[in-house]
Parts: structure tokens; C-alpha cells; sequence
């Protein structure tokens, strides 16, 4: 069977008709681009919804089916996640026990970033990117650019870097008067390039999605962001304290692996105590969530173990620990491991065995 998919991410179906989504079926899904349609004429959902309908009834020699799925507008983590679980649903809707592939029908590479969600669920066939086709005349070409305009990710994009080219001219005449031409270039410049590194680095989508995790954190009690800093504190101690321990022991004497020994040795305790803080953080939460497996308590063992490890073979390098105690840090450190996780195992699977026979 081949599922035409339309999708809209941004949910302009739901949130400007009131329609429950997702809506599977070729009637279900006409009905709901022209109401989408009534609701608001320009928005391109209404073309991807119609072209979705367009491809099946192209499509003879097999079944076919069409839906749409929406996400949850200016969240893409959280609208991914919702275009996941609606194609889960469209899916065990038309189990029939035929292998299900699939045409995404989108109207730009915003709403393609949901693919790979998608993908993991069933096997696109091919991407469908719906264009409308205006005319070329001055009134389409500025109605065209005022659409361009009021969208304030393209709005940004285009803007800024075009506003900091024309601060040129009135920014030389300026430096000149006051005897600073060079300046002007190099503050423009560096202006230009910053916001460019920006966007093709993609910083800003990352601190909205930092901002946005931090947030969530906050409002639902989340021991991670508490544990995440006090751990992020650690290894900064550890960071000066390694440094310290190579000053100490005379960094122009310590060659190249004496000064990573030398770090490793006066930063181990430090890191090892911020790993152990963070671990034990994350299980809580996947405690609280209800997610937790015995297996995620391996986490601080393994840290412990690789920090006895490491303290073992600084040490070593650097003359202040025996043989002997390098073998001691190296076996205790490998039955930590192998004790630790042999004991999560039997503890996860004999957990198992009480569900299932509940």
C-alpha cells in the first residue's frame, strides 16, 4: 500500500479550522483543505493538502491512501515529536498486512526537517515540495515580497545582513570626520560575519532549543539542570586543579605525556565526582518519569571505575604511585565494571520476570 503523506508542521489545519488531526482518507482529507482554505485562502497547507489528493488519484496499479499529519507551531522538537505519534496512528489505522510505503507532501524545507521522524516509522518513496505558480507581473512580484517580508524567520535572514551592508557608506563618512576609517570596515565586517557564522553554524536554533530545554526543566522539576551545573562547576575545579598539579611539579621539567599525566592526576577526583553528580541526576529523572531500567545505574560504577583507572596510570607516569598499585587500580577498576553490570542485568531481568507474570 502507498500512503500519501501530507504534512504541516506548524498545525495551521488545526489551530485555524479546529479540525482534529490526523485526518486519513480522501474525503477526510478534501474536506479538511477546504475548510482550511475558507479559514484562510493563502496559506500553502491548502495546495499540499490538494496535492496529496492529486498524487493518489494519479496512482492506479496500487492502493493508496492519503493523510494529513500536524505538529504544534513555532516548537519543532515538540511538532516533530507530534508528526511522529499522528503517523504512528495513521499507521496502525491502516494495518492491513501490507508493507507500507510512503510520499511526503510538504510546502518547504521547513516542514522536511520532520523526514527523518518519518522515515524511522515507514519507507518514503520520494519527498513532494509543492511550489504554486505565480505571475510575473509587478503587482505578484510585490505582493510576493510583502509575503516574503511578514515572515519573521525570513524577515531576519534577509534583513540583517542587507541593514549592516548599507551602514557602510553613513558609517565611512562618519569614521572619516572623526579620523577612524579603518574601524568602521573591521566593526562592519566583524558585525557581517558574526551573524553569518551564526546562521550557518545554526547557534540560534540552538540556544532557542537550550532556552527552551532549560525552561522545561524548571517548570517540571527536573534534577538533571540542578546536578548539570553543580557537575559543570566540578570540572571547572578540576580544570585549575589539574593545572595547578603540572605548575607544581615544574611544567618546563614534564615532557608532553607527564604534562597530560600531570592534568589527569590533579583533575581525576574533580571529573570523576562531577560524573558520578550527573549520573545519578539523569537516573532520578528517568526514575520520576517512569522510565528508569536497573541498567542506567551502571553509569556512576563506570565512571569510578574509568577515574581508578586513570588515577592508576597518572600516577604511575608521574613516579608517585608503585606497580602494584597501577595492577590494583586496573583490576579493581575492570571487576567494578564487569560486577556492576552483571548486577544490573540479573536485578533488570528478574524485574521483567515480576511484570510478566503480573
Amino acid at each position: 500500500m502507498l500512503l500519501v503523506l501530507c504534512v504541516d508542521l506548524d498545525d495551521d489545519l488545526g489551530r485555524k479550522t479546529g479540525v482534529e488531526t490526523p485526518v486519513v482518507g480522501r474525503d477526510a482529507v478534501r474536506d479538511s483543505a477546504v475548510a482550511l482554505a475558507t479559514a484562510d485562502p493563502e496559506d500553502s497547507d491548502v495546495n499540499v493538502m490538494f496535492q496529496g489528493i492529486h498524487l493518489a488519484n494519479e496512482i492506479t496499479e496500487e492502493s493508496v491512501a492519503v493523510a494529513a499529519v500536524t505538529g504544534i507551531d513555532g516548537r519543532e522538537v515538540e511538532a516533530n515529536r507530534k508528526v511522529g505519534e499522528e503517523v504512528d496512528r495513521v499507521l496502525a489505522e491502516l494495518a492491513t498486512g501490507e508493507d507500507i510505503r510512503a510520499v511526503v507532501v510538504t510546502d518547504g524545507a521547513q516542514d522536511e526537517s520532520v523526514i527523518p521522524v518519518i522515515r524511522s516509522r515507514v519507507q518514503i518513496d520520494s519527498v513532494r515540495r509543492v511550489v504554486v505558480r505565480q505571475s510575473q507581473d509587478l503587482e505578484s512580484m510585490y505582493y510576493t515580497i510583502k509575503q516574503v517580508l511578514d515572515d519573521p524567520e525570513t524577515r531576519g535572514t534577509l534583513l540583517v545582513p542587507l541593514g549592516i551592508l548599507l551602514l557602510i557608506y553613513p558609517l565611512t563618512i562618519l569614521a572619516n570626520v572623526i579620523g577612524f576609517p579603518g574601524t568602521v570596515f573591521g566593526v562592519v565586517s566583524g558585525m557581517l560575519g558574526l551573524y553569518i557564522l551564526a546562521r550557518g553554524l545554526g547557534v540560534v536554533e540552538w540556544v532557542d532549543r537550550a532556552v527552551e530545554t532549560t525552561r522545561t526543566a524548571l517548570f517540571t522539576g527536573r534534577v538533571t539542570l540542578i546536578t548539570s551545573l553543580v557537575a559543570a562547576a566540578l570540572l571547572v575545579v578540576g580544570g585549575v586543579s589539574g593545572v595547578e598539579t603540572v605548575d607544581a611539579m615544574g611544567r618546563d621539567s614534564l615532557g608532553a605525556i607527564e604534562i597530560v599525566a600531570a592534568l589527569v592526576f590533579g583533575s581525576i577526583e574533580w571529573v570523576a565526582a562531577a560524573g558520578v553528580t550527573s549520573s545519578f541526576g539523569r537516573v532520578t529523572d528517568e526514575y520520576l518519569s517512569g522510565e528508569f531500567h536497573w541498567r542506567y545505574l551502571n553509569a556512576p560504577f563506570y565512571v569510578l571505575a574509568i577515574a581508578g583507572v586513570l588515577h592508576g596510570l597518572s600516577s604511575f607516569f608521574l613516579d608517585q604511585g608503585s606497580l602494584e598499585y597501577l595492577a590494583i587500580m586496573l583490576t579493581g577498576g575492570t571487576l567494578l565494571g564487569l560486577a556492576s553490570t552483571l548486577s544490573f542485568a540479573v536485578a533488570e531481568s528478574r524485574a521483567g520476570d515480576r511484570i510478566d507474570a503480573a
